[in-house]
């Protein structure tokens, strides 16, 4: 399991370098927007599009999508129950809750764990393309609706063209429409785009790491993280096992596949779309915080038990 050790440390040492070079003071607490705002408005873009352009659309429908589309939606549905209903959470606190407990960190630690873990890093696609092209899209019309918390009312032509102006929506698009024409982009024209692509990763981390280093309370073990955590840690993989082991009969490296995948931790872009829209900002850091540390055994565990 040296593979699933390796992608972690390089997420967490990112992050850590993020924090560090705040406490030195080389970058200020505020510039943590400055980085969110390159992250969500270029970089992560680029990368989206690259992502999806490259993808093999025939991936899309597979035990992996199966079982990971199940298991969001039992963890949505509960996380929605208990925070709505119960807690009285806003619209825009509650998308970014949902996106915590459910949204996996299917880009920069989930394709080096297919491809070296699993051995085949095309299995990581369906996810990622579900998350780029279905889950960020909707969230984001809700998040835009909800006025960024203030309640204020939006008018539905308003509301359906948001996502449209979205640049990772838009990039997410751009994308499928290449890949399902087949076209190839010419290198003069993708090498730049892979060049930018190649900064989201790092840039998020480092803003995620500043964001720590700012205040003393940047992490909090309230409720609300307590449950999204659990839920994105614990039963969205219990949930891909169940489906896929009893409902698909998967056995195996079959078997292992959606559900060490399900058992991803929350992604960093959580947190830097709560930033962009202002909600939920330390229910995010938390989720990804302690969903990356409980994942590294709870991951191991699985491909032990699994393989």
């Amino acid at each position: 399991m040296s593979a699933v050790l390796a992608a972690f440390v390089a997420l967490v040492a990112v992050a850590v370098l993020g924090y560090l070079v705040g406490l030195a003071g080389v970058l200020r607490h505020s510039d943590e927007l400055v980085l969110s705002r390159l992250a969500f408005f270029v970089a992560t873009p680029a990368l989206l599009f690259t992502t999806v352009a490259r993808a093999d659309l025939h991936a899309i429908f597979s035990p992996v999508l199966l079982t990971n589309l199940a298991g969001l939606f039992v963890v949505q549905v509960l996380y929605l129950a208990v925070a709505v209903l119960l807690w009285r959470r806003t619209r825009a606190q509650a998308t970014i809750g949902v996106l915590a407990a459910s949204y996996v960190n299917a880009g920069n630690l989930g394709v080096p764990v297919a491809a070296y873990v699993l051995g085949d890093g095309a299995l990581v696609a369906p996810i990622v393309l579900f998350q780029l092209l279905v889950m960020a899209p909707v969230a984001f019309a809700v998040l835009d609706g909800d006025g960024r918390g203030s309640g204020r009312r939006v008018p539905l032509r308003t509301l359906l063209s948001r996502p449209l102006r979205n640049p990772l929506t838009v990039a997410s698009l751009l994308g499928l429409l290449i890949a399902a024409l087949g076209v190839e982009l010419p290198a003069l024209l993708m090498r730049p785009i892979d060049l930018v692509a190649a900064a989201a990763v790092p840039v998020a981390l480092v803003a995620y790491g500043l964001s720590l280093s700012g205040t003393k309370d940047s992490i909090s073990l309230d409720r609300d993280a307590a449950l999204a955590v659990v839920l994105k840690t614990f039963v969205q993989p219990l949930v891909a096992f169940a489906v896929g082991r009893w409902v698909l009969g998967l056995e195996g490296a079959s078997l292992l596949a959606p559900v060490l995948l399900a058992a991803l931790p929350t992604a960093q872009n959580v947190y830097v779309y709560a930033v962009q829209y202002r909600a939920a900002q330390r229910l995010a850091r938390s989720a990804v915080l302690l969903s990356t540390l409980l994942s590294i055994p709870v991951m191991i565990a699985l491909a032990g038990l699994l393989a």
